[in-house]
């Protein structure tokens, strides 16, 4: 009797359409969910037309599901699947959307870059964006650019730099050789002849091509004196044969005289000339022209003993001329 009352109150206070209230309620959650749901893959592009590329790989360290790969820094295509081949190679599944696919060309390459520091980075490069795209689903192989897989070889490298350096510096090398060599060419030239003592080797050396050069310089001292008395017998026959009154100015006027002369004889026999022409056309006064021959010989006689005389002159003036007579004693 007592319960009835109660349920009464109860269902008074609920508000009669509180079942509609909590379905719309519930409705628009699930709507709520559903839009963020698809919000969320639109965002991660399920929606969007993908490329996709296989990229094929040695060694898949440092490469994860979700990895960017990006092309001059803008990431243009996702991870999607890593897997093992048969052959032991790795195989590496990248999205790209069909929107970013064209900075993709079929001599476009692909490098993993795994920096000592930080997570690795997938990159394409394209050298020539005017080349064909590249075509769905083909597959590239990627370099692989490991900072951390140089280390043994420069640690290689270095420990035989290292093992060279100790070699070279070490006692007996040829670099302490070296040094021993150019200390003792720095005390040689440290000594009394300077330079010249350390390239030759001591003083010794050096003293030798000293007194070698003082020799030499006496020498050519010698030679110029020679070459001045030279010059000054050259100058004095220049001007004994050269010069006013020498043998070359006698000489001329000794010509000069014999061409006189010459000129004396020629007017002589022209005189001979006309006397025989005279004689010739007179015979009758055949003694007097016969005088006449007689004087006109003697003058012609004459004048040849000149020239003689004259010639004999000029060769004894001459200075090159050569005694031929012979003297007895």
């Amino acid at each position: 009797m007592e319960s009835k009352p109660e349920s009464g109150i109860a269902g008074a206070l609920l508000p009669r359409n509180l079942g509609v209230r909590v379905g719309m309620l519930i409705a628009a959650t699930i709507l709520v969910a559903g839009g963020f749901l698809l919000y969320v893959l639109f965002a991660r592009g399920v929606f969007e037309q993908t490329q996709r590329v296989i990229l094929i790989a040695d060694n898949a360290e440092g490469v994860r599901v979700g990895m960017d790969l990006t092309f001059s820094g803008f990431p243009i295509g996702t991870v999607r699947r890593i897997t093992l081949r048969d052959d032991g190679k790795v195989r590496i599944s990248v999205r790209v959307p069909v929107t970013e696919a064209k900075w993709l060309r079929q001599s476009s390459v692909f490098v993993l870059d795994v920096p000592l520091v930080g997570s690795a980075k997938l990159r394409a490069y394209s050298s020539n964006l005017k080349d064909p795209p590249l075509e769905h689903r083909a597959e590239r192989t990627v370099l692989r650019g490991d900072a951390n897989a140089e280390i043994p070889r420069m640690i290689a490298t270095l420990r035989q730099v290292l093992e060279n350096v100790d070699q070279i510096t070490d006692t007996g090398s040829s670099l302490q050789e070296s040094l021993k060599s150019a200390r003792a060419v720095t005390e040689r030239m440290a000594g009394k002849y300077g330079v010249l003592g350390g390239v030759l080797g001591g003083d010794d050396n050096a003293r030798k091509v000293i007194a070698s050069i003082d020799r030499a310089n006496a020498l050519l001292a010698s030679l110029n004196g020679v070459a001045l008395k030279m010059d000054t017998v050259l100058s004095k026959a220049d001007q004994r044969v050269l010069g006013p009154g020498g043998v070359v100015d006698e000489t001329q006027k000794a010509v000069a005289q014999a061409n006189a002369i010459l000129g004396e004889v020629r007017a002589s026999l022209k005189r001979v000339d006309g006397i025989l022409a005279d004689a010739q056309a007179v015979a009758g006064n055949a003694k007097a022209a016969t005088t006449d021959l007689a004087a006109l010989r003697a003058e012609v006689e004459a004048s040849l003993r000149k020239v003689a005389s004259l010639i004999d002159e000029i060769n004894r003036k001459w200075p090159f001329e050569r005694d031929t007579k012979l003297k007895l004693p």
